[in-house]
């Protein structure tokens, strides 16, 4: 689920935290949480924001609170070094956290850092999201950035897109997705949108491979 620019932008053409996406955009975006186990956030997104997301709508909590799961879904940062700073306002947030980093060197042989409850190697896509399904994760949000929506688009991985349409024209070289994410085209099948009010538009797709087994809540 991502916010981008009228020109496919993530960010401003200097780089840096985003700036834009109004109160619709961020109703759409916690009630995603809401129906999600966890979150995918890649560690240069994370660096550049230093928090992530959270539930505040009390009807959102309240459901999550009656179907026994926790108010926030579980944050799984994805990282080549593991080296995520400790004293990003990320580790104050309340939620857990787990790490998720590449296989070299192996993380598994390393101490789990400071702020994280676990970490789990990243090998092929496929089998780390099985894994992350065994331990409970069956429905994940990608909440960016570009690289990590391409790695995953690439592995044909994504049942769905949501992105809301700002109208904004940012320039600059910070897409969403990366040039060289997909080795071909693909097509997907619209499934919703409407007008999220100052301008936005929500846009839903999905694959249309996973359209007769995919069950998704609004």
């Amino acid at each position: 689920m991502l916010a981008i620019s009228l020109d496919g932008r993530l960010a401003p053409a200097g780089g840096g935290a985003a700036q834009f996406g109004g109160a619709g955009d961020r109703a759409v975006l916690e009630a995603s949480l809401a129906w999600a186990d966890g979150c995918l956030i890649g560690a240069r997104t994370l660096r550049v924001h230093g928090t992530t997301c959270l539930i505040r709508e009390p009807g959102l909590l309240a459901r999550r609170a009656a179907q026994g799961r926790s108010p926030q879904p579980l944050a799984v940062v994805v990282s080549r070094s593991g080296q995520i700073a400790p004293t990003l306002p990320f580790f104050s947030q309340p939620l857990r956290r787990w790490l998720l980093q590449a296989a070299d060197p192996a993380p598994l042989l390393l101490p789990v850092p400071p702020g994280f409850e676990r970490r789990l190697e990243l090998g092929h896509w496929a089998a780390s999201l099985a894994e992350l399904r065994a331990l409970g994760l069956e429905r994940l949000v990608l909440l960016g950035g570009a690289e990590l929506a391409g790695a995953l688009l690439s592995a044909q991985l994504v049942d769905e897109l949501q992105l809301t349409l700002c109208p904004l024209l940012l320039g600059g070289p910070h897409t969403w997705l990366p040039a060289a994410a997909l080795a071909a085209p693909s097509a997907w099948e619209l499934v919703e949108h409407h007008d999220l009010g100052g301008g936005e538009l929500l846009l839903r797709y999905r694959r249309p491979a996973a359209l007769a087994c995919a069950q998704r809540e609004p």
